[in-house]
Order: C-alpha cells, then structure tokens, then sequence
C-alpha cells in the first residue's frame, strides 16, 4: 500500500526564478506544482498550491491555514506532509506547526536558497529529500522538521543564521537531529515532546523588541496600551536589561500584558543569572517570563500560540518554559 504524501506550495525562492537582470521574482505558476519526481514506488504525491508568496508576506494567519490543511489530511489518511516555503520566515512556520499539530504524522518545512533557474539552484534536491524524510516511518513522532541541505532540523530551534549561503539554516547549541545520506534517513537525536495546542485563530498584537545598550523606556511606553497582548524582549547576555527600562517595564506587567525574555545571543539560553539592577533575577521577581532555547522570533510565535489558546497567568507560563 502506498503512502500518501500532501505537498502543500506557499511560494518563496524555491518557486521562483532569476530573470535577465539577475533580479530574483515571483513565478505565475509554481515551476514545482506540476514537477514529476519520483521519490519512492510506494510514494503517492498529492500536490496543492495553497497560496503563492514571498516569506515576508506571511503571517499567522497563514501559518494557520496550513495548521489547519495538515490537521485535515490526518484525517483524510496521508501518511506525511511537506510545506515548501520562503526562508526568511520559514523557521517561524515550522515553530507554529510544531506547536499546533498533536499528530504524530510526519511532517517537513523545506525551502531553497536559490531560484529554480539559478546554476547550483538546491530547491528540487531539497524537495526530494524532504519527501525522503516525510515518508520515513523513522519520522513518525519526531515532530515538524526542518530538511535543507542533507540536514534534519527541529523546528523548535533551527534557524537562518546567512542571506545567502545554501547552508543557512543551523540549530544553535544542540545542532541538527539527524541527516539524509545515500537515499538513507537516519535520526542522531531526539529532542522532548512540548504541548500542542491545536488553535483555531491566532491573536494579533504580539510584538519583538531588541534591547540594546543605553536603551531607555521609549518603546515600551508605546507598547503600553490596551490592544497589546504581548511583548517579547531579547535581552542582553543571559537575560539583563538596562536600569532605565524597568519602571516601565513594571508598569506593562501591572497591565497584565504578559512580557517574555529570551537572549539576544545566537548560543545559549535566557537563564536569571545576574543579580543586580536590570540582572536576570530581579526580572524574573518582577514576574518577566524566561522562555529557555528560543530565539526572538520563535518566542513569539510561542507566545502567540498560548495567548490564542487562551492562556494568561501561571498557566502560560509553565507554557512558556516547557
């Protein structure tokens, strides 16, 4: 019996081309949506072009509408699926899938660094690979994943980490999970299961603010108001802040807006270590949320998905830190 596998196209690089200036653009059609690629003879392609967009363009609401396809394709008895998709904001698609889908079903986020037309173009071969790791019954289980470049992602962690190069996307202290090699998936590692929390609409009004030094109350007192719902920051260091922006930050957890601190760091974890004016422990007295392993933008998304969820309080926090 074969298994079937859903191909859901949002767009990107991976579905464009380099016209004759050089200048990279948006194809009409999806050159992948009618590609014949055999992978596997017990490998069943079923491809739908869900939308057609640049990463940039995307947004929660998107990344719901894809949630949302795979939850139905579970259903619908397809073994795995793979999201081919912008880079600039894939890790954060791949973060909220992770998050929202509770099936065990495979699931793979792939992109290209170059267009479809560009000589060295990684786009099919990453494609191939990622319909490789999606019909693994070794991928059953292992949550989203990211596949680019021969490489097995989580999508908790993984990141783009150049602008350019083919081999963007690293996860950051605890490296990939497992690679593909000679037409063979192989897993090194495991990473512990989180919640998932299977939304059905995302709240708006979740902000990222970079902290920087000499950084004063400014930012936050534009983001205290009623339509904000929350605020991560990327602290310095292991999670400090600068003196000057604790009253205000005081006076948005008085509003109840929940903030979270990760570190600006690309290596490590937030942890309250510094014990001193804006140091981590007295953030974390102030009741400011340590969220451990992600970066800003997973964070958010993080937040975004537990304040949709209906979270506040004590609860999302254990939320938070898991």
């Amino acid at each position: 019996m074969s298994k079937k596998i859903l191909i859901l196209h949002t767009g990107g690089t991976i579905s464009m081309s380099e016209d004759e200036t050089g200048k990279i653009k948006p194809n009409s059609q999806n050159p992948l949506t009618d590609l014949s690629l055999n992978v596997n003879d017990d490998v069943q392609l079923v491809t739908e072009e869900i939308f057609n967009l640049p990463s940039p363009h995307i947004t929660p609401a998107r990344m719901l509408q894809i949630s949302l396809r795979i939850r139905q394709a579970e259903a619908e008895g397809f073994f795995g699926a793979v999201v081919t998709h912008g880079t600039d904001t894939l890790e954060e698609t791949a973060l909220f899938l992770d998050l929202t889908i509770s099936s065990k079903m495979p699931v793979v986020v792939t992109g290209a660094m170059r267009s479809s037309n560009e000589i060295g173009s990684d786009g099919l071969y990453n494609f191939k690979t990622a319909i490789m790791v999606a019909s693994s019954d070794a991928s059953i289980g292992k949550g989203v994943v990211v596949v680019m470049n021969d490489e097995i992602h989580p999508a908790r962690y993984v990141t783009k980490t150049h602008t350019t190069n083919v081999a963007t996307f690293r996860t950051a202290t605890f490296g990939p999970i497992g690679i593909v090699s000679e037409g063979h998936v192989n897993y090194v590692q495991t990473i512990n299961p989180q919640q998932h929390l299977p939304i059905d609409h995302v709240v708006s009004n979740v902000y990222l603010v970079k902290a920087y030094a000499g950084m004063g109350p400014e930012i936050f007192q534009a983001l205290n108001k009623p339509t904000t719902n929350g605020i991560v920051i990327e602290a310095l260091g292991a999670g400090n802040m600068p003196p000057q922006t604790l009253p205000e930050l005081q006076k948005l957890l008085d509003n109840n807006i929940p903030l979270v601190l990760v570190s600006r760091c690309f290596n490590g974890i937030a942890e309250p270590v510094y014990d001193y004016q804006g140091g981590g422990v007295s953030l974390a007295k102030m009741g400011i949320i340590f969220c451990r392993g992600l970066n800003g933008q997973k964070a958010r998304i993080k937040l975004l998905v537990g304040l949709s969820a209906g979270f506040k309080g004590q609860q999302l926090k254990k939320y938070i830190n898991n």
